[in-house]
């Protein structure tokens, strides 16, 4: 009687598929401050699992300790031999101090740990989908403005907008980008507003979507 193989053992042209796209798969670690808002957005991206693995963590935390959650993944990934190809964190100025902004932003590049900041909130990269601005506006004011110009109230914790917004991405990017450039060559986080780089993360994410 011929002993039954383990999945591990076979050696079949399914098997040497398998471990060949595990091996080449890449990772990638969202770490986003917001519980819902942003998570809900980038986990609408329909991301081909067959090339890349994205893992997308709503920490609803403070910047300081949503740095140090992603520094703590990142080691103990690269402890498991299982390391990230790369790791981002996701969170806003909003009213966070000043100070602690830049520095938490400095502290995750000192780790290899890329950042999609905005300045004051997310809703920034939202905005852009419709026009460019460069005025300062406050939380309730990018709400009031968001509900006006996607024709509905707008919800923080959509997990439509992605779909709702697809059709403007490329000229949101190009708007961010431009935003970016008001700023040069004196860039400072903390104090350009307003201001995102969400846009970065987005374009990583768009290299990496199903043809389906």
């Amino acid at each position: 009687m011929s002993k039954r193989t383990k999945p591990w053992q076979r050696t079949g042209r399914s098997g040497k598929r398998a471990i060949q796209v595990r091996a080449l798969r890449e990772k990638i670690l969202i770490v986003c401050e917001g519980a819902a808002t942003e998570p809900n957005y980038f986990k609408s991206f329909p991301i081909d699992p067959d090339k890349i693995e994205v893992t997308i963590l709503g920490e609803g935390d403070n910047t300081d300790h949503l740095v140090e959650t992603a520094i703590r993944k990142k080691q103990e990934a690269e402890k498991s031999r299982l390391p990230f190809n790369q790791i981002w964190c996701v969170f806003d100025r909003d009213s966070f101090p000043k100070v602690r902004f830049n520095r938490a932003i400095q502290i995750a590049i000192n780790h290899k740990i890329r950042v999609a900041y905005s300045n004051e909130a997310f809703e920034v990269w939202y905005l852009l989908h419709f026009e460019y601005f460069v005025t300062a506006m406050s939380r309730r004011e990018y709400q009031a403005k968001l509900s006006s110009l996607l024709g509905h109230g707008y919800e923080k914790n959509s997990s439509t907008l992605y779909q709702e917004l697809l059709d403007k991405q490329t000229r949101a990017i190009e708007r961010a980008k431009k935003l970016i450039d008001e700023y040069k060559p004196a860039i400072n986080p903390e104090k350009d507003n307003p201001s995102t780089t969400v846009h970065q993360l987005v374009e990583v994410l768009n290299g990496w979507l199903s043809d389906g």
